[in-house]
């Protein structure tokens, strides 16, 4: 849906011509003063052509903020059928809006998504407002231009008034009542020039600066729509650091598991060699004395050692087990402390971002006092 509350400027410049033609007398041939009737000519071919670049400017954002509209109903009608994320869709496309600046905004948008991109997925996400946001719009509409054209317009104003004061003023030269008196008329010339290029001076600075914000708050408006849409039905997904850390304790968990199965499985095999290795001895102490008739006890004394570091060996896999089950508790009070930073990031981040809106609120009635100011001043000079 288009805005073409700036199509109200044709008529109202039109209209005020017209009348300024009239006053000086031009449709009824009787020009009494041709200064003051080029003076207002000129002043109003000026603020037609300022009017008329603002007028490219304001189709311009029309044209964009349609695209933006036209671009959320596709993405909205595109999942409603698919119901399903749409990134493998424009991630690739070319042409999404029909609009050169918007085109190549996301082909920039597009190139930093690949970067991000690895074998397991998207490493990050960049936010597409930076490439398409309120600073392309203000680029678009010539925002710097735009925003000093009513200032430009009061500024006639004023200039029209000195001048025409001027002229009245450079014709007065009378010394006593008589000349005086026949120097009034050139006088009044002059004030009607000042009266004159005063009122539509700022009466086109009214209606101007009351176009120009439907304009830009109707883009700005679709083109926040447009990123709602993006951001929920388009932008990839992107692995978070508590995800990150949820995997790693799990792999410690089942790491510390395993061990604590491999420490009873050698617990249990240090017991039956134990069993055998005492069964053996026996047998064997019991075959050599009747064969050698010699004594085996230092033997049976080194043999029970060996036991015995058998035992001390399955008393350090249970020290061992014990130590893997204090790590995984270490890991998860780090698990605990990073969701605490997480969540503790993003009130940070929300108290900036009201603080950012706050400041930019207080910039705008700052900029409104001082126009009201120069508004003022300019008022009391005259």
């Amino acid at each position: 849906m288009k805005n073409r509350l700036y199509f109200l400027l044709v008529p109202v410049y039109v209209a005020v011509f017209a009348v300024i033609l009239y006053i000086n007398g031009v449709f009824t041939g009787n020009v009494t003063d041709m200064a003051n009737l080029m003076i207002n000519v000129g002043f109003l071919l000026i603020i037609g052509v300022i009017f008329a670049i603002s007028f490219v400017s304001f189709t311009r954002v029309n044209e964009v903020s349609a695209s933006l509209d036209k671009a959320t109903e596709t993405i909205r009608k595109e999942y409603t059928e698919n119901r399903r994320n749409l990134w493998e869709e424009y991630q690739g496309r070319k042409k999404v809006f029909g609009v050169l600046e918007l085109d190549d905004a996301f082909r920039k948008y597009q190139k930093k998504m690949r970067q991000y991109t690895t074998k397991h997925g998207m490493s990050q996400v960049a936010d597409l407002e930076d490439f398409i946001g309120e600073e392309l719009l203000d680029q678009v509409g010539m925002t710097y231009f735009n925003s000093t054209v009513s200032g430009t317009m009061t500024g006639l104003g004023i200039l029209g008034t000195f001048l025409g004061l001027s002229m009245g003023l450079g014709s007065f030269n009378g010394t006593d009542i008589y000349t005086i008196s026949d120097n009034v008329g050139p006088l009044l010339a002059g004030m009607k020039v000042a009266f004159h290029t005063s009122v539509y001076g700022i009466f086109f600075s009214l209606v101007f600066t009351y176009v120009h914000r439907c304009v830009m708050s109707h883009a700005y408006e679709k083109l926040e729509d447009f990123l709602s849409m993006y951001r929920e039905c388009v932008e990839p997904a992107v692995s978070t650091s508590d995800e990150n850390v949820k995997a790693m304790l799990l792999y410690q968990a089942n790491l510390a598991n395993s061990m604590k199965e491999l420490t009873a499985l050698m617990k249990g095999q240090a017991d039956n060699q134990i069993k055998g290795v005492e069964t053996i001895v026996e047998q064997f102490t019991q075959q050599m004395e009747k064969a050698l008739c010699v004594d085996f006890n230092k033997l049976g004394s080194t043999l029970n050692r060996v036991c015995q570091e058998q035992v001390i060996y399955a008393e350090n896999y249970k020290q061992m087990e014990q130590t893997t089950q204090s790590l995984v508790s270490a890991n998860i009070s780090l698990q605990k402390m990073v969701e605490a930073l997480l969540d503790r990031q993003e009130n940070i981040e929300k108290q900036m971002r009201n603080q950012c809106e706050r400041l930019d609120d207080t910039c705008n009635l700052i900029n409104d006092e001082i126009t009201n100011q120069l508004f003022t001043l300019g008022k009391m000079k005259e």
